[in-house]
């Protein structure tokens, strides 16, 4: 019997060779994620220095809660009160429209269609994501616009509401998507077990799998809700790009976004109403960070409560 030592390479084993990829992996992730904070950190800080100037000269209150946006005036006015309402509103006709239907669908999708419709939903979906938000705007102008002013009798069919319908629509392939995977995700056995207890399809549905799905129906909404209060060439398009504060959905209204891209091309690089524009993106940036932070708190404490 040969008792020899056996080579290095023999003795490593694939054992060793797994535990280096496995550091090499751990070693990437994390070095991507620290990538990623800093990324994040360096936006942060880019939107921060253009916008103190403004900031130093207005005020931060001032400019948030400020009702007139004038920035060409003798004094200049910096009011940001018009665009935050008209992203508001906006945004709420959008998830008002696009959770309901896009949870609905999504549920459709996942337990109630299979093979070859499934697939072309699915695909169907795909494509709406894919489609330019140039095209959905011009679609607006012209079915909705008019449709709108002509239905509900205004005077104008550029409003908050037209443009909350069309970001709706293109809202949907991400709630619909993201909620269907995360319904997907739900193990069989529960669906066996709810209907071997005497629960129809629909019962098994709504007091089984929606509420185990629940945490990435809420991540699929928070994403929407992202995705609505980010939408600028659309709003630009048919809000109507009105300077005032709106009190319904049916005025015209200019947003955070649409103003930033509708007036930066204008301001003279480094004055200050270039300046008061980066102050606008840094406040559309800060509430979408929070809405995102406040989901990912929401989401942790939904995991740990599925954990008991």
């Amino acid at each position: 019997m040969d008792t020899r030592p056996l080579p290095v390479r023999h003795r490593l084993g694939r054992s060793a060779l797994s535990r280096v990829a496995e550091a090499v992996a751990r070693g990437l992730i994390v070095l991507s994620g620290w990538i990623a904070i800093g990324i994040l950190t360096a936006i942060a800080v880019f939107l921060l220095v253009n916008a103190l100037p403004a900031l130093r000269q207005v005020g931060f209150w001032r400019m948030v809660s400020g009702t007139d946006w004038y920035p060409t005036s003798d004094p200049p006015a910096f009011g940001l009160l018009p665009a935050e309402t008209g992203s508001l509103w906006v945004t709420g006709v959008a998830i008002l429209l696009a959770v309901p239907i896009g949870v609905a669908a999504a549920v459709f999708i996942s337990e109630f269609t299979k093979g070859g419709w499934k697939d072309t939903a699915k695909s169907l979906i795909e494509f709406m994501a894919a489609v330019p938000s140039v095209v959905y705007g011009l679609l607006g102008i012209a079915i909705l616009v008019t449709l709108v002013k002509d239905s509900l009798r205004l005077d104008t069919g550029l409003t908050a509401f037209t443009a909350g319908l069309v970001v709706a629509f293109m809202a949907l392939p991400t709630i619909i998507s993201i909620s269907e995977d995360a319904l997907h995700a739900v193990p069989e056995d529960l669906r066996m077990g709810s209907l071997a207890l005497g629960n129809t399809r629909w019962q098994t549905v709504y007091k089984v799998i929606v509420p185990s799905a629940s945490s990435g129906i809420f991540a699929a909404v928070m994403l929407g809700l992202g995705r609505a209060i980010g939408e600028t060439m659309v709003v630009l398009m048919l809000a109507g790009n009105a300077n005032v504060i709106a009190s319904s959905p049916l005025q015209s209204v200019a947003t955070l976004p649409a103003r930033i891209a509708a007036e930066m091309g204008e301001a003279v690089q480094g004055g200050i109403h270039s300046s008061a524009l980066f102050g606008m993106g840094l406040v559309l940036f800060t509430v979408t960070f929070l809405i995102n932070l406040a989901a990912d708190v929401v989401l942790d404490a939904q995991r740990k409560k599925w954990r008991r």
